[in-house]
Parts: structure tokens; sequence; C-alpha cells
């Protein structure tokens, strides 16, 4: 496992660096840090993983994304995978449309869903009033659908797995919430109190399990992250807190 270095004077350097879980000749699969974009965005700026790894990925028709194939928000932390080849990237795309590569994370959510498992399909869009949300409450909905299975139950949070079987944008941040139960430390959507008690600067939502069989050699591969420090600590924080009497947990 090793870093993936910058090699571009465009800023990318300055930014958090991707550390490299596999590497091949046809594909990567990258832990990127919290704080990094993973490509560049209308209205947003600073590092991106595409530029991190532009001397390693390759594949697809915009130059700026070279290599990726799907993404992560700015501030979640975990896998992805990245082509080198424009088959790889081809090939890649197509399991993502055949629900062929499972992804697994790991969220902090207020409160305590009722089921110890469940599906949330829901279609999603960008919402009517709020423009930079994604919610139900839209006019051009896509399909989307979630499953999570709750870890722990504390006493004013619980620690979910979530596995996307679509991949919209901020869908697990959108879904969870819709359900009442949103991300910790998500300020977009409805968590930012629940991560100011416990001490965190963003979402507690990290990308901790890739599996799919390689598009090229028919290897099957899994690959794992361990949540980063901020996030352990939190997750220690809400262990020790005391059961409240409020409705949201906060």
């Amino acid at each position: 496992m090793v870093d993936a270095r910058p090699a571009s004077p465009d800023g990318a350097e300055s930014g958090p660096v991707p550390r490299i879980v596999h590497q091949d000749a046809y594909l990567l699969v990258v832990d990127k840090p919290a704080g990094l974009l993973t490509h560049p965005a209308r209205g947003h700026s600073g590092p991106t993983l595409a530029a991190a790894l532009r001397d390693l990925a390759a594949g697809g028709p915009d130059p700026g994304r070279a290599g990726i194939v799907h993404r992560l928000d700015r501030d979640t932390s975990g896998l992805l995978v990245v082509a080198r080849t424009d088959e790889a990237h081809a090939r890649l795309q197509a399991m993502l449309r055949a629900r062929e590569i499972t992804r697994l994370y790991l969220a902090l959510v207020t409160g305590s869903p009722e089921a110890e498992s469940g599906t949330i399909d829901a279609a999603l869009g960008r919402d009517r009033v709020r423009r930079t949300v994604m919610s139900t409450r839209t006019d051009r909905a896509r399909s989307a659908v979630t499953h999570f299975e709750v870890l722990e139950r504390l006493a004013r949070t619980s620690l979910l797995s979530v596995r996307l079987e679509t991949g919209r944008t901020h869908q697990i941040r959108a879904h969870l919430a819709a359900i009442g139960h949103p991300v910790c430390g998500d300020p977009h959507y409805g968590g930012a109190g629940c991560g100011r008690r416990l001490g965190l600067g963003r979402q507690f939502l990290h990308a901790e399990e890739l599996m799919f069989r390689h598009p090229l050699t028919g290897e099957f591969l899994r690959c794992e992250s361990k949540p980063p420090v901020d996030l352990r600590e939190a997750l220690d924080a809400a262990r020790r807190e005391p059961v409240s009497g409020g409705p949201d947990g906060d």
C-alpha cells in the first residue's frame, strides 16, 4: 500500500494524499481522505483525486476526470475504484450499472432505527426549494435504493452498515435523513447538532469496503479501509454519551 503523490503544479499536491490499496495494469483501488474532491466540479475548487492520480489513471472521455468511475463527496472518506485504461473504464462503468460492484459504508446516524435492517427505496433529485441538496421532494426524480443494517445502538446515535444499490448524488445522506436519521456531522441534511456534540468536522460517512470481480482478469477483489482517526474518536465519544430525553438526540 503506497501513497499517490500528485505530480502537477495546479495545487493538487497541497491537498490530502490518497492511499493506494490495490494496483494492477488495469485499475486502482484508492482510499480517499476526507477533504478531497473526487474530480473538478462546478462551484467547487481545490485539490482533486483526479489530479492526484493523473500519472496513474486513464480512461473515459473527460481528461479532467481520467479514470474516474464513481465518486465520493468531498467530506466522505474511503474506497474508490479508478480505471487505468479505456477498456477498464468502460467495463467498470457497465459493472456499476449492472450493480456488480458491492459498496459498503459505515455511517453514524442520529437516533435509532426501529428495525435492525431495512431498505430505503425512494427516488431522489434536486430539492425543489433547497437546490443544493437532494431529496424525495423533487421534480426530476431518479430511482435510488439504499440498504442498511444496525451494527451498534448507542445512547443517542446508531452505527450502521450501509450498502448502495444505486449511486445517486448524496444518496446515503439524503436517504437516511428522509427516514429521520441523518448522518452525524452532516450540516446539509440535519446532522449538525450531533456532529457538534461529538467533535466532528464533517459527516460520519466512510466507504469501508469494495467487492467485485476484476473486469479484465476475473479475479475476485475485496478491499477494506478502516475508519480514519476523526471518525474513531467521534464513535468513542458517542459510546460515552448519556441517554438524552430530546426527540432528535441533540
